[in-house]
């Protein structure tokens, strides 16, 4: 290789210095430009000439500024080729993220109001299908969990900031598109509807706790609760991105670790239900038996919820050549999920021994009130329901993000300007209330939740094993291909036949609530 003169080493520094300015986002983070042209080059690396051969020759304190550069230098050729509009939307306004942050976003995202919903589909499974279907459905996640993680920056220089841009990548632009932002936004809008609900009808059951008999005599509506804990979810949501939020996370992962084992624990320490009994439910016919079971294995798959958020919160982290953003992600990833396990298991199991296929479709909250108010003190009763409304305000946040994020990416793309605080604030309002109006017209949660499942299933469990095949490209007929091409084609079956119970049980609830009142 040829020596280049000293004098151009010494010139090299003050390049990528100059080429890296820093600009001012709506909010008030930094976020870096790209690279200028002047920095880029395919002939040679921007170390490639500061070999020991090279340095030999050269006294002490040289060598040591040369090193140092060298290090430097190979910083600078790792940085990433951003999109300057990326500095703008709310995933990528702020890279200051951390292993801490992806704990709490994680965990804020990964358990909540659907381990709620669980002991509902034990009671269609029973004993040995449901902890099965439970166990598996774990373990599958956490491997696509662990795909998503190493496909951010599978390509050097690339980083994929958002699951419909690796599903791009991967399924070429326009299959993409078509294949990962429906279930993606519909699962970030259902689970905010469903949200709505369970966080209306729980601030209204801890009002009723609270107040006891002096609160009865004009009490508020179920949707009048709705549109109260919604109001709320839209100030909150006025926090500019996602890194803005991470104090949110923390508050509704706490929240929730303490009121899932709140809840099993009492649940287990009182006395069961006389008429309590493990068989599954039984149904009229075949057909309907069918439905309602594809309809629990729907909340199964949708108590693994949020992958389609991994991609955006290691979007949330700074990443460099010698420090990639894999590593501080998959260290938050491997911590929330064992709190998550630690959480799901016990109130699936707990619930469904306290209350076998007594559970009513709201879930193990709505059976500890039921069964039990009159039993536990009032004031410990009323703290599990309260936490249950501030994890349920602060997974709204999260999983409003990715939607947030579209919005305001196609503001942008149109204006090549960022949204102003009002726009933003539009958004954000239209949206809550959008989410409002769904919840009254499906107020419906354990069918909702199966159907969620259904829909969106080849988010968490097909479409990371698709994507792995096609990027990384392992061997063909090897184990990693068979594998992966066999986890994929049945998570899509899975989602089919999910997706037809969650339909066949909201019509049915539907049914019922039209043509049987209660007496």
């Amino acid at each position: 290789m040829e020596e280049r003169p000293e004098t151009e080493l010494i010139s090299i520094p003050a390049t990528p210095r100059v080429s890296t300015p820093e600009i001012q986002t709506p909010s008030g983070q930094r976020s870096p430009r790209p690279a200028s042209k002047e920095t880029k080059s395919s002939a040679w690396t921007p170390t490639s000439f500061i070999s020991p051969r090279f340095l030999s020759p050269i006294g002490t304190p040289m060598k040591r500024v040369l090193i140092n550069m060298k290090g430097y230098l190979e910083e600078v050729g790792h940085l990433t080729k951003l999109n300057p509009q990326d500095a703008w939307p709310p995933i990528t306004e702020s890279r200051n993220g951390n292993a801490h942050y992806a704990a709490f976003h994680n965990l804020n995202a990964g358990v909540g109001f659907q381990a709620l919903v669980l002991p509902v589909a034990f009671a269609f499974l029973g004993w040995s299908w449901g902890i099965l279907a439970l166990t598996i459905a774990y373990c599958w996640q956490l491997y696509t969990l662990w795909i998503l993680v190493q496909l951010h920056e599978a390509v050097p220089g690339k980083r994929y900031n958002r699951y419909v841009e690796l599903a791009k990548a991967a399924f070429g632009e326009r299959l993409g598109v078509w294949l990962a932002l429906f279930p993606t936004v519909y699962l970030s809008a259902g689970t905010a509807t469903a949200l709505i609900l369970i966080g209306g009808e729980t601030m209204k059951l801890f009002f009723q706790i609270v107040c006891g008999p002096l609160c009865t005599s004009n009490p508020l509506t179920t949707v009048e609760w709705y549109l109260v804990f919604t109001s709320l979810c839209i100030v909150l949501s006025q926090l500019p991105n996602l890194n803005s939020i991470a104090g949110l996370s923390l508050v509704g992962a706490v929240t929730a670790i303490t009121y899932s084992t709140m809840v099993w624990v009492l649940s287990v320490s009182q006395e069961r239900p006389p008429t309590i009994s493990y068989e599954p439910l039984s149904f009229p016919s075949s057909a309907a038996a069918f439905f309602s079971v594809m309809n629990a294995l729907g909340i199964v798959a949708f108590a693994f919820r949020g992958h389609n958020l991994v991609l955006e919160i290691q979007a949330t982290m700074p990443s460099t050549f010698k420090h990639p953003a894999h590593v501080p992600m998959w260290i938050g990833a491997k911590v929330a999920y064992f709190f998550i396990a630690m959480c799901l298991f016990p109130v699936a199991i707990g619930g469904f021994w306290a209350y076998g296929n007594l559970m009513p479709s709201g879930g193990i909250l709505n059976a500890l009130y039921g069964f039990h108010s009159h039993d536990i003190p009032r004031g410990l009763l009323a703290l599990a329901f309260l936490l249950v409304v501030f994890n349920c305000l602060s997974s709204f946040q999260i999983y409003s993000m990715p939607v947030f994020d579209s919005f305001e990416a196609g503001y942008t793309s149109r204006t090549n300007r960022p949204c102003s605080i009002w726009v933003r604030s539009g958004f954000r309002v239209f949206y809550g209330f959008v989410n409002f109006f769904i919840g009254v017209a499906l107020p419906f949660l354990s069918s909702l939740a199966g159907l969620l499942g259904g829909l969106t299933l080849p988010v968490t469990f097909a479409y990371p094993c698709f994507m792995w095949v096609l990027i990384k490209r392992p061997t063909k007929y090897s184990f990693n291909w068979y594998f992966n091409w066999i986890l994929g084609w049945l998570g899509i079956a899975f989602s089919l036949a999910f997706s037809i119970g969650g339909i066949w049980s909201i019509v049915n609830d539907g049914l019922k609530l039209k043509f049987f009142k209660p007496n």
